[in-house]
């Protein structure tokens, strides 16, 4: 598991290989991740957007940003988490991706980025 903490915002990822979505012989890993968010802050937060870096093995860098999480903006109050399972597609069996959510801190409004840590995707048969 994969993990960064930014202003009291913890951020964990747990990755998993799609067998059955992928296709290697024309070039499709198909990988989930689980992504934790904790809000440890005194202050209720929202995540307004993301922005994702994911790069394979072959070199391919794609950005992504856009709006909340999975068609979701979640307000997180102190203390309490947010849970949500999303996925990619790579070209090459091996990958990486980090990135940043923008959250707005309820009540004052303040903006601040809280850090996506790097994680790896990796096909499990690339291991042995």
């Amino acid at each position: 598991m994969y993990k960064a903490v930014t202003k009291d915002v913890e951020v964990s990822v747990e990755t998993f290989y799609q067998e059955t979505a992928s296709n290697p012989e024309l070039g499709k890993y198909v990988f989930a991740y689980r992504i934790v968010i904790e809000n440890h802050s005194e202050f209720t937060i929202k995540l307004l957007s993301r922005h994702w870096y994911i790069i394979d093995s072959n070199g391919q860098l794609s950005e992504v940003k856009g709006e909340g999480v999975i068609g979701q903006q979640p307000v997180i109050e102190p203390d309490q988490k947010h849970e949500y399972v999303s996925g990619c597609e790579l070209q090459s069996e091996l990958g990486k991706m980090h990135g940043t959510y923008l959250m707005e801190r309820q009540g004052d409004g303040t903006k601040f980025e809280v850090e996506i840590p790097e994680f790896v995707m990796i096909a499990p048969y690339r291991l042995n």
